[in-house]
């Protein structure tokens, strides 16, 4: 076994009343690969803090092989005195490193080290950060948090640099396939503690609820002897002259244990608000481009279409056009050429990942309630802040907190506790997984797959995409887009497959091959079918259509408008449900008038197109 670099033994820290850290132990070794998990305040941050020699602790060891070079990078960055990205990289090397080192890894990461580090995008300051502590090829490294706000393709470049570093690295990161891929040995910070797992990852969550029922099964064990031991106190004592010194010292000792059992923290309960139901169609996009300033377009003659229910994950490199098709696909933005269709009674709620909306004088409660009282209405039930504040894991003495001291994880929780709550049947959810911790994310996993309306996700994180999209759309150079059935991993398989077909043996597309006759007769008779002119009945009901559809758009506007009244179903029972069949009667109709619309236009512009 390989002697340790760097030892943290029985840590203590505490910060206000609550220890943070009690005990905790972190022995790392060359070459190891330990992942640092537990929740959004349990330490994690800090104990590597402490590891990297920046925080102090109020009691325990820190060592430090003397020959060893460690390397930290934060969340944050600090470019204060440095004009170019280049300097401050080269800031990070030591006497004896490789100068050429800090513009290879910069040139590796898109960046020229030209960059004036104080107007660096996110990914960009993160992509400089992880050159500094890379550039070095330190024995340890310390990352806390490093595929945040990075692309895809940096979070794969940075696993096969990682995995062929021969150093040692410690990760704290929310993103499980980076952590599955690149850990051998999982530190669990749980409570103030730190328990060990000579695995990875992949194998964390099952040992971790082995670990939590077994605790469970102890505390049960505990609260019966404590009954027990109670009885005879109130009981066989009275009976005897004498008093037995020693049970009653053991009683009062196992009541001091469970006053002091730190438990653990509650789950976030994850609720979103519905809205109205939507129109079938929600959004359709057809030939549709968009460039910015004269430049190559990012987006070049699309189309696409989203029908409710519906979950699109949108993935590609910073800056391949993500937001910008979010926005066409909402109405935010128009097109330079195309069409675009937005469906009918959408309630879109948006969780922008830069969380611009915060003000950062509001306290929790002003930017739940929107500075009004202290109540919010879920689903028309109206709910003290400090209840509602409780399922995103915040207590109810963080009321009054000003937002500028939150945490970046609970910062993450404020804006989905902001989000979900707004009555919705579209959800756009950009980077939302961005400082969220794992059991946060399994519930918002959950909250998406129970969704009842359509959801419109941009993720860089592998696995959370595999769990909750049922379609990808990825950029495929020029401004051309693709979109794929499934997940990640999906996607992945499709392309693979297209790639590993030689070209001379790659099946010709439909264009190219000689059709069977079978073939050519159905398409014939499809052709014939789309190319015969519309009729007057048709030409007349394709110009009447769109007030068909504007008068029944209204009606279903009305009707839902009549149902969100929270006293209406208790004020006339009867009047409530004539208009829900209404309601479903309108929708129908509208939905039916919808696809009719688009069969004829689609036709009349096949005709026209080949006239």
């Amino acid at each position: 076994m390989a002697p340790p670099l760097l030892t943290l033994k029985d840590v203590w820290l505490t910060f206000g009343g609550t220890p943070l850290l009690e005990g905790a132990e972190l022995t790392v070794a060359g070459g190891d690969r330990i992942c640092l998990v537990g929740r959004n305040g349990s330490g994690k941050s800090t104990l590597l803090k402490i590891a990297a020699g920046i925080v102090t602790p109020d009691r325990g060891e820190r060592f430090a092989h003397p020959g060893a070079s460690i390397r930290y990078l934060s969340q944050e960055a600090d470019f204060t005195g440095f004009a170019t990205a280049q300097a401050y990289v080269e800031a990070g090397l030591g006497p004896t490193d490789d100068p050429y080192q800090a513009l290879y890894l910069l040139n590796e990461l898109g960046l020229t080290g030209e960059e004036d580090p104080m107007h660096l995008s996110g990914g960009e300051a993160r992509r400089v950060a992880l050159a500094r502590v890379l550039a070095s090829r330190p024995d340890v490294l310390l990352l806390d948090e490093p595929t945040n706000h990075l692309d895809l393709p940096a979070i794969e470049w940075l696993e096969e640099t990682l995995n062929q570093s021969r150093g040692a690295v410690v990760l704290v990161s929310h993103d499980r396939r980076f952590l599955e891929n690149l850990s051998k040995t999982t530190v669990w910070l749980d409570r103030g503690r730190s328990r060990q797992l000579q695995s990875g990852f992949a194998a964390f969550e099952d040992w971790r609820d082995k670990v939590l029922e077994e605790e469970e099964t102890e505390r049960h064990k505990l609260d019966r002897k404590i009954v027990r031991e109670d009885q005879w106190m109130h009981g066989g004592v009275t009976g005897r002259r004498k008093r037995n010194v020693r049970r009653v010292r053991e009683l009062k000792e196992m009541r001091k244990e469970v006053r002091e059992r730190r438990f653990v923290q509650g789950n976030v309960r994850l609720e979103s608000a519905e809205g109205g139901l939507s129109g079938r169609l929600v959004a359709e996009l057809t030939n549709v481009s968009k460039s910015y300033g004269g430049g190559a377009p990012v987006v070049a003659d699309l189309s696409l279409r989203i029908m409710r229910g519906d979950r699109l994950g949108l993935v590609g490199p910073n800056g391949a056009g993500k937001t910008t098709i979010l926005k066409l696909l909402t109405g935010e933005i128009e097109p330079d050429s195309g069409s675009v269709r937005l469906g009918v009674n959408l309630e879109l709620v948006s969780l922008d990942q830069r969380r611009d909306e915060l003000d950062p004088d509001w306290t929790v409660q002003d930017a739940l309630t929107g500075g009004r009282g202290d109540q919010v209405v879920i689903n028309g039930k109206a709910r003290h802040v400090a209840s509602y504040m409780k399922d995103f894991l915040f207590i109810p003495e963080q009321r009054l907190t000003p937002l500028r001291v939150l945490s970046g994880g609970e910062r993450a929780r404020l804006m989905l506790a902001r989000a979900l709550a707004k009555p919705s049947n579209v959800l756009v959810l950009d980077e939302p997984t961005n400082d969220l911790d794992l059991e946060t994310l399994d519930l918002l996993q959950e909250l998406i797959s129970d969704y009842p309306g359509t959801v419109l996700l941009v993720s860089h994180d592998r696995d959370f995409l595999d769990r909750v999209v049922t379609s990808v759309l990825a950029p495929a150079g020029n401004g051309r887009w693709i979109e794929y059935a499934g997940g990640y991993s999906d996607m992945l398989s499709q392309k693979n497959a297209q790639a590993i077909v030689p070209q001379e043996k790659r099946p010709p597309s439909s264009a190219e091959r000689s059709p069977s006759s079978t073939e050519r007769d159905s398409r014939e008779a499809t052709d014939a079918k789309t190319a015969r002119k519309l009729s007057f009945k048709e030409k007349h009901l394709l110009d009447t259509l769109p007030d068909i559809i504007a008068k029944l758009e209204s009606e279903v506007q009305n009707l839902s408008g009549k149902l969100a009244d929270n006293g209406f179903f208790a004020r006339d029972r009867a009047g409530f449900d004539a208009v829900t069949l209404r309601l479903a009667h309108a929708q129908s109709a509208l939905d039916e008038a919808e696809t009719q619309w688009l069969e004829l236009e689609e036709r009349r512009a096949w005709v026209e197109a080949k006239s």
